[in-house]
């Protein structure tokens, strides 16, 4: 079975269809990604150049098998993603305007990395739950902290 993205003429992904293996298959009996946009541009009345294949089992440019030689096109498609011609992945919609694509980890990243580390001693704080939120305006990473207490009562009252 092959997935394909629909893809708009802007790259964005409108859809994604999984095919039957005979759908994909060429006159050798090997699956074709052209096999498969051949069918596709037949059968739902979208050209064969916007139809990508892609891979249910890829994320982050690694392969669920743990075989990172079968990663293909970074990411599994999904609607709202972006394709990526030029590097050809599939990118999730990207989630600040200062963000920048990391093409081997097929991933948006901060232009300053990645958030940093908890502390061992918030980790333990069985008060308060810690985390980091991208500030895009500070092009930085602020720590947030959420009392679990007040924030269940809150919950509770609403």
């Amino acid at each position: 079975m092959a997935s394909f993205a629909k893809i708009s003429e802007n790259n964005e992904v409108l859809t994604v269809l999984t095919l039957n293996d005979s759908d994909t298959v060429n006159a050798d009996g090997v699956e074709t990604e052209s096999v498969g946009q051949q069918y596709l541009e037949t059968h739902n009345n979208w050209p064969a150049h916007l139809w990508i294949q892609t891979s249910r089992n890829t994320f982050g440019n690694k392969h669920e098998s743990g075989d990172d030689s079968k990663a293909f096109r970074g990411n599994y498609a999904g609607i709202g993603y972006i394709w990526d011609e030029v590097n050809q992945i599939f990118f999730q919609p990207k989630p600040f305007a200062s963000w920048v694509k990391n093409i081997t980890k097929a991933r948006w990243e901060s232009p300053i990395g990645n958030e940093p580390e908890l502390t061992a001693e918030q980790n333990a704080d069985a008060d308060n739950k810690y985390y980091y939120d991208w500030n895009e305006s500070g092009q930085s990473w602020d720590l947030i902290t959420v009392n679990i207490a007040e924030d269940n009562l809150r919950i509770q009252n609403q």
